[in-house]
């Protein structure tokens, strides 16, 4: 492994604030070192004059060796040609969904909202660089798209194979991906506030699939994080009808895993704020499963449930609204519409709604379908909107699960949580 060294001139020193809280919620004992946790990493630049910037920083150890982590960096500075004064930028950190990379066309899109933004390959891989045309600051193609483009580091920590993330538990932890995750984000957290440009006062986490669940996890150890935004992702992995159940329940240390690594094990203790964004029909993060995930978070929380939302990396960070959140918790942005719990009332569904921005539209979504809940039929009606409330038609007969939406003047849908009727 190449030797590490910390370029001092890109740090600063750190606010109030900058040790991770224990929230009496967590379990006693914790496979992560928070403490260690909490400082910056070492880490060198690959290239710090690029439009998007390229490190390796420390991650945890690896079969009892340091490992490598690979990491996209970019601020409106950076892509924009003006230096950055002391502490202007919130922050956001960005994890990838199983199969994909660092993706620097992610970067750039949180760097082009006025975000200093850090992505992480989790499998021990560096992608090939973007192409960007420099003239007129226009991102012509994500290479990390493209598998036989990436390199394996010398130094990479594990893969993110399904052996990786259920087969290896037992024993140490540190050939156990969910354990490298958590570390590498947090790391990356702790890394990024570390610059002299970001506020860490002001920073958010969102990832995708496998990064919604590893999104789950850190939004509830991590408390330094002011807003949290798991898409697709969630907990309860070993029930219901989630794709990883079978390999969890093949586990001889099932109850082992689920302990360690389940986001239900953690989200009690979830103090962030939290946007979740999925679609009723996901079949990789099913709606029951969502819900439950949800349910255990005691602090703010909002949903974004997308009838026919597509599963993959560009959907899953397409959504106008997961930027209108983060700015409410990081930029003094103007919050989202939130629906209170949906309910029914006199024969009728309804919910309470709270709004800064004009709402424009309202909605009922249900489906009467039974069976796999990726397979199920979703229809919508008009509701209306009056008073500060959401007034629905009433449950069209057979409806088995539910929720209500309203659409802002921004065009922002925010929804309910979804009922399921018993």
């Amino acid at each position: 492994m190449k030797a590490w060294f910390v370029l001092i001139a890109a740090a600063g020193t750190l606010l109030a604030g900058d040790k991770i809280g224990r929230a009496p919620e967590l379990p006693e004992s914790l496979p992560w070192d928070l403490r260690l946790l909490s400082d910056p990493p070492e880490f060198r630049w690959i290239e710090e004059k690029k439009a998007i910037r390229s490190l390796i920083y420390l991650g945890e150890n690896h079969l009892g060796e340091p490992s490598e982590v690979f990491a996209f960096y970019a601020t409106p500075a950076t892509i924009g040609g003006n230096d950055a004064g002391e502490r202007d930028y919130p922050a956001v950190v960005l994890i990838h969904g199983g199969g994909g990379t660092a993706f620097a066309e992610w970067v750039w899109l949180w760097a082009s909202r006025g975000y200093a933004a850090i992505a992480m390959d989790l499998g021990g891989m560096r992608p090939a660089d973007p192409v960007i045309d420099t003239e007129i600051g226009e991102f012509l193609e994500d290479r990390g798209f493209d598998r036989n483009q990436r390199r394996r580091l010398s130094g990479g920590g594990p893969e993110q194979g399904h052996p990786q993330k259920f087969d290896s538990i037992g024993g140490e932890t540190d050939d156990d991906w969910p354990f490298h995750a958590v570390g590498a984000v947090i790391r990356a957290h702790s890394l990024v506030r570390s610059f002299r440009e970001v506020d860490p006062n002001r920073t958010a986490v969102t990832g995708i699939s496998w990064g919604g669940y590893t999104t789950c996890l850190v939004a509830s150890i991590d408390d330094r994080f002011k807003a949290a935004v798991p898409v697709y992702g969630c907990g309860f992995l070993y029930e219901g009808e989630s794709v990883q159940k079978p390999a969890i329940d093949n586990l001889e240390l099932r109850d082992e895993w689920i302990r360690l690594y389940d986001p239900s094990s953690y989200l009690g203790a979830c103090r962030v704020p939290i946007f979740w964004v999925n679609g009723c029909n996901d079949k990789h993060y099913p709606l029951d499963s969502y819900m439950r995930s949800a349910d255990q978070v005691k602090g703010l929380k909002n949903f974004r449930l997308e009838v026919g939302m597509r599963h993959g990396h560009r959907p899953g960070w397409e959504p106008q609204e997961i930027g209108l959140f983060i700015d409410s918790q990081c930029r003094n942005g103007t919050p989202l519409a939130v629906i209170s719990e949906a309910e029914l009332a006199k024969g009728r569904t309804g919910a309470a709604v709270e709004s800064i921005t004009d709402l424009k539209e309202a909605k009922l979504h249900f489906t009467t379908d039974d069976g796999p809940l990726v397979k199920r039929e979703w229809a919508s009606l008009p509701a209306i909107l009056e008073g500060g409330k959401i007034i629905g038609p009433a449950l069209p007969e057979g409806t088995r699960i539910w929720l209500l939406s309203v659409t802002d003047a921004r065009g922002a849908l925010t929804t309910s949580g979804a009922v399921f009727v018993e």
